[in-house]
């Protein structure tokens, strides 16, 4: 099937014509799925795939894993999501959740990190408890039911959080939340103070759609690859859950507000250089120094590369001329 066609409609007319197994394949690493239309097709690429499997790649099938699902009559699950094709109006559209085990994995991280919150309520503490929420919520947000699963999982957390914050901490709606929590949540949660940080609600998730997929993105062909390379850049969440677990030790909680806060708002881009930034590569500069009269303020932050900002504060001539070549060629900054 190389032949070109004028339109798509013509090519999947002449597709169904023809002998070749209807499939859609999702994979991540060694695990995936293959969606068809009915069971016979399923059948089909099942024995297919256990074939090339196994006279090719000399791999065996796991008789658990691997079986064929009806959508229709019950769920499947991939990667921690569970996926069941409901019944809406004439058609059926796919319904994503959170796989079980995956959901009490959950509740017991969040009970220990509230119990440790508990025994010290500290703004380095209350941060980690942020960077998990934060975690999971951009991991499972593509679920069409998150907001769902989330909300039961809060009211189940909710008697157990309380009863161990409500000495150290004041349960409240965020009145002046900082803002990264104001870009990422809103103040309709009552949530905890703690050392003037306010934990994440676990609630308080929607579900993200996924815009401008491509069935282009794939690292098998040049052109693949290139697109790939282009859209390559920092993950603003992900980035900023690593930020949150940064042990500060002798910086101000307004500090690390701050610093986040800034990193967020530049959508993780070098100030001075325009280079998206890894949270290892980021650091955050005094505009006007401590020892100046400058302060920890919003304003008065600077997120920066860490060669660049070892450039600003370089005073060796030989030292300079080394980072300046480096600031000069960005691609040198990642090797």
């Amino acid at each position: 099937m190389n032949q070109s066609y004028e339109t798509r409609s013509g090519e999947l007319y002449a597709k169904k014509r023809s002998t070749l197994k209807e499939g859609y394949i999702v994979r991540y690493a060694d695990d995936f799925k293959v969606l068809c239309r009915d069971w016979k097709t399923a059948q089909k690429w099942y024995h297919a795939v256990r074939l090339f499997l196994k006279d090719r790649l000399k791999l065996d099938l796991s008789p658990e894993k691997s079986q064929i699902v009806n959508l229709r009559k019950r769920e499947s699950e991939f990667l921690g999501f569970t996926i069941r094709a409901n019944k809406k109006g004439n058609k059926r559209v796919a319904h994503t959740g959170i796989k079980a085990k995956n959901r009490r994995k959950i509740k017991e991280e969040a009970k220990a990190r509230i119990q440790k919150l508990k025994a010290s309520p500290t703004a380095q503490n209350a941060l980690l408890f942020n960077s998990f929420v934060l975690g999971i919520h951009n991991y499972f947000k593509w679920a069409t039911h998150v907001n769902l699963e989330f909300s039961r999982l809060a009211y189940e957390l909710r008697a157990f959080m309380f009863n161990r914050l409500k000495q150290v901490g004041k349960y409240e709606h965020p009145e002046n939340p900082p803002p990264t929590y104001k870009k990422f949540y809103g103040r309709g949660c009552r949530t905890f103070k703690l050392a003037n940080v306010y934990p994440y609600p676990i609630a308080d998730v929607k579900t993200s759609n996924t815009m401008c997929f491509s069935q282009n993105l794939t690292p098998f062909t040049a052109e693949g690859r290139e697109q790939i390379h282009r859209k390559l850049r920092p993950d603003i969440q992900r980035e900023l859950v690593k930020l949150m677990e940064s042990d500060l030790p002798n910086r101000s909680v307004e500090y690390r507000d701050n610093r986040m806060s800034r990193y967020s708002m530049k959508m993780g881009k070098c100030e001075i250089t325009g280079v998206h930034l890894f949270a290892k590569d980021v650091h955050c500069h005094h505009y006007v120094p401590l020892h100046l009269g400058g302060s920890d303020k919003f304003s008065n932050l600077r997120i920066l590369h860490k060669e660049v900002h070892r450039l600003i504060h370089s005073t060796l001539n030989e030292t300079i001329d080394v980072l300046r070549s480096k600031t000069a060629s960005p691609s040198l900054w990642f090797s």
